[in-house]
């Protein structure tokens, strides 16, 4: 063996070890997540004794008032809580988050971040060392792509935190994602390093498969907020329609943001990367021409990428024109999701093509 093959072996193994590392911190995180969760759902018992003393307080101010006037001190009946600021809306703040305005749940969230942050780290050195092993992108078989997949939608997350927007609640949902992503790359997925067919040895690998890369991802957070969202817009119907929500829904959903800023969330994610994944379809084609001659071949890979398209462009039409909102535009979203999903698993697994080169 060889210098440079030794040393490729030796990244390889690099990249290997580091991947489960991530997932070993990401597991952390995990459990970190969990713990920011729970101890939230504790501060519900103060938050609730803190409101009652409030009510109690301000009806006690009201009846000494009224009395000092030489009025009754009969109880004022409880002000109407106004859940529905018009027809299909809803006028309800966002919940405290997952820490629910505690400060070990803050402590237990801030600690699950930062251990993010260092699987994040971790999980790209894995990356890099894999492209090194192989020089190449490390975007040639399923193995490579869902690794880079779960990297850059962690990415993203991190992003978002450091933008600060108020994105902390995704963190639970988003590495559990990973680690089963992670765990059914390697054991399921993995392939050994080795390089492309000479037809795909293009500089539109980079450009083509890194942009379908950053899609998924974005285009995951959205589905996921989209989920919550559901869940979160189920719960406020309950409460307007002067139903009884349930102990998860009490402990869990009430500490997510309002049905209306998830909605909002999903839309403008799937809005903002909408032109990439256009993008993507176009040097897709362009990258087909030279590789193989021709730039629209009907290929499986290629018409789910298109079906996908459409799914989205339905979505954004019919929330912009036809006034789609809630969750007719969330299940279509959601099925959008759905076709891009099955374009990367299943058209990879179960069909045959020209995108099959690489097997998994």
């Amino acid at each position: 063996m060889n210098l440079a093959a030794a040393t490729n072996e030796n990244l390889a193994h690099t990249s290997n070890v580091l991947i489960y590392s991530s997932m070993a911190v990401y597991t952390l995180a995990f459990f970190a997540h969990i713990a920011e969760w729970v101890f939230g759902s504790r501060s519900k018992v103060g938050r609730t004794a803190a409101a009652l003393t409030g009510q109690a307080s301000a009806g006690a101010a009201v009846k000494v008032q009224v009395a000092q006037k030489g009025g009754s001190t009969a109880v004022l009946e409880r002000p109407t809580i106004v859940t529905r600021s018009a027809a299909g809306t809803r006028d309800v703040p966002d919940g405290p988050g997952a820490a629910g305005g505690t400060f070990k749940g803050d402590l237990w969230g801030r600690i699950a971040v930062a251990l993010t942050v260092v699987s994040f780290a971790v999980q790209a050195g894995g990356v890099v060392a894999r492209a090194l092993s192989v020089q190449r992108a490390p975007w040639g078989n399923m193995y490579e792509f869902s690794i880079t997949f779960s990297t850059v939608a962690v990415g993203a997350y991190l992003v978002l935190l450091a933008l600060r927007k108020n994105v902390r609640w995704i963190g639970l949902l988003l590495v559990t994602t990973v680690l089963l992503d992670l765990g059914i790359a390697t054991t399921t997925l993995y392939t050994d390093s080795d390089q492309l067919v000479p037809a795909l040895h293009s500089y539109w690998l980079w450009i083509h498969v890194s942009t379908a890369i950053i899609c998924g991802a974005v285009f995951y957070l959205g589905a996921v907020g989209t989920v919550l969202y559901l869940f979160r817009d189920g719960y406020e119907s309950r409460l307007a329609d002067g139903g009884t929500p349930g102990r998860f829904a009490t402990s869990v959903l009430e500490r997510l943001p309002s049905a209306k800023t998830l909605d909002t969330f999903s839309y403008r994610i799937n809005a903002a990367v909408f032109p990439l994944w256009t993008f993507t379809i176009i040097a897709g084609a362009i990258w087909a021409g030279d590789a193989w001659g021709r730039y629209w071949g009907w290929d499986p890979k290629e018409v789910w990428s298109f079906i996908t398209w459409v799914a989205y462009a339905c979505y954004l039409h019919a929330r912009a024109t036809a006034g789609w909102k809630g969750r007719k535009a969330a299940y279509l979203a959601l099925i959008a999701f759905g076709c891009w999903l099955f374009n990367y698993y299943g058209v990879n697994i179960f069909v045959t093509g020209k995108h099959s080169y690489a097997g998994v």
